[in-house]
């Protein structure tokens, strides 16, 4: 049965502080709810965090300085892992011991791995598509649906940079599926997906209407906002509800060091989104009928 949160879930707002951005730490507030959670949902947790561990992966591979303080390893861990991935995944794992199999010129050309990973493509598209590919055998429901709903944005905000360039689409997709298939082949303003992301024509002005690289991300960022809160509706006080309010919270981090008062508008929205007393009320009535 899964574990309710309810404590945990009215204590949020004193872990956020109320208020503003001065003194907030991200991670911080993570590790508080962490240390509450149940063994199961502790897994669902640092598969959300393992997003950030691949993207610091990618950075520690192409030497760029970038490090996020909201995976499970710190820099110097991580530098471990990307020699020996004893710790990672195994389909993190095998990505990273086949491309250095690979430059050493160890790999056979019928070894099984190359069905599922393709080393003629960067390193990057290939850790993140095993990222996905780990989630989607999560026992966590709303990791399962965020991780898709997140490659498939990062996906068509690719193919329509890339179009935008005269770039070859397919080259830019992460992972396959019927979606890439549709962006890689359709020549449809909106790849003919309207239909199934009612996002994308905010997502088409986003990236056309000006050269504003910070308003473009912030753009993009607050659909993913509104997606973790989509995913999250019927989610009250259970790991579903926390995580949305963590996918959030990790916006909220981003933006504190980007932009300082973009960063404090997402911080009173998350702030606020935990006052909604019509939502605390629904929750207690969906739990006392139960």
């Amino acid at each position: 049965m899964a574990k309710n949160y309810y404590c945990l879930v009215a204590g949020l707002r004193e872990y956020t502080l109320d208020g503003d951005t001065k003194g907030f730490d991200a991670r911080e507030v993570i590790d508080e709810i962490a240390a509450e959670l149940s063994s199961e949902d502790s897994r669902a947790l640092r598969g959300w965090m393992l997003f950030h561990d691949v993207c610091n992966l990618v950075n520690l591979r192409s030497g760029r300085e970038g490090f996020s303080t909201l995976g499970n390893f710190s820099r110097e861990e991580l530098a471990e892992q990307a020699q020996e991935p004893a710790q990672l995944p195994r389909e993190l794992a095998e990505v990273i011991e086949l491309f250095a199999e690979v430059e050493r010129g160890e790999v056979d050309a019928d070894d099984p791995r190359l069905v599922r990973i393709d080393t003629t493509r960067s390193f990057a598209s290939q850790i993140y598509a095993a990222y996905y590919r780990y989630c989607a055998k999560s026992r966590c429901r709303f990791l399962r649906e965020w991780s898709e709903a997140d490659r498939n944005l990062r996906n068509i905000t690719a193919a329509l940079t890339a179009r935008e360039k005269g770039l070859t689409v397919a080259d830019y997709m992460v992972g396959g599926g019927e979606v890439v298939q549709q962006l890689s082949r359709s020549s449809a303003a909106d790849f003919g997906l309207k239909g199934e992301f009612g996002y994308i024509d905010a997502l088409i002005g986003a990236l056309g209407e000006n050269e504003n690289l910070l308003d473009k991300e912030h753009r993009i960022d607050m659909i993913r906002w509104s997606l973790s809160e989509e995913l999250a509706t019927f989610d009250y006080f259970n790991i579903g509800f926390l995580l949305s309010y963590i996918v959030r919270l990790g916006l909220v981090h981003r933006w504190a060091r980007l932009d300082e008062q973009r960063g404090k508008e997402m911080f009173r929205k998350l702030v606020d989104s935990l006052g909604a007393t019509d939502r605390i009320a629904e929750a207690e009535r969906h739990f006392s009928e139960e």
